[in-house]
């Protein structure tokens, strides 16, 4: 696994690189979970973002980083998989994922991520006024605008990436 100080340090540059007002928030690692992080700290539900990575079936599996609201569900099964190409796609197991990042579930962050690594935003994610993501870390969190995001060169936003929540 990759060293955690090198991580948040990469992480907070290509934060710092984008030139965008931002701030780190620090929390309890037992509480980086997205429900208990906003309860906890008092971030709404609906201002907070995940990081999902997806990766197809099969040996060498294709993984793409996905970034939706955290009261939406991620459309692996129709939108990010006919998006990746693929047959079959579901969600990256912690193994892969801390692989591919060097980030643990719950602080996974598209700020320093591997360049070949695409990053989909939903649509939904940019029309927020400010959200609260993972910060490289499960002691971290990043609070800004999204602009955040789509300043990331590997970003595409995706209309229909997340499906609405169950009334």
């Amino acid at each position: 696994m990759t060293d955690p100080d090198a991580i948040e340090t990469n992480v907070r540059a290509a934060v710092a690189a984008t030139g965008i007002e931002h701030e780190f928030v620090d929390c309890d690692p037992d509480l980086a979970d997205t429900g208990a992080f906003c309860e906890a700290y008092g971030y709404a539900p609906e201002d907070s973002a995940n990081t999902i990575l997806v990766a197809s079936k099969g040996d060498d599996p294709t993984v793409v980083a996905c970034v939706v609201l955290a009261t939406h569900r991620l459309d692996v099964n129709k939108t990010v998989r006919k998006r990746m190409g693929v047959r079959k796609a579901s969600f990256a197991p912690a193994d892969l994922t801390v692989e591919r990042t060097g980030m643990m579930i719950g602080g996974v962050t598209p700020f320093g991520l591997p360049n070949d690594l695409e990053i989909w935003i939903d649509q939904r994610v940019v029309e927020r006024d400010r959200i609260i993501l993972g910060g490289g870390s499960r002691s971290a969190k990043l609070y800004g605008p999204p602009a955040l995001l789509t300043s990331l060169p590997n970003a595409t936003v995706v209309e229909g990436l997340a499906l609405d929540p169950p009334e």
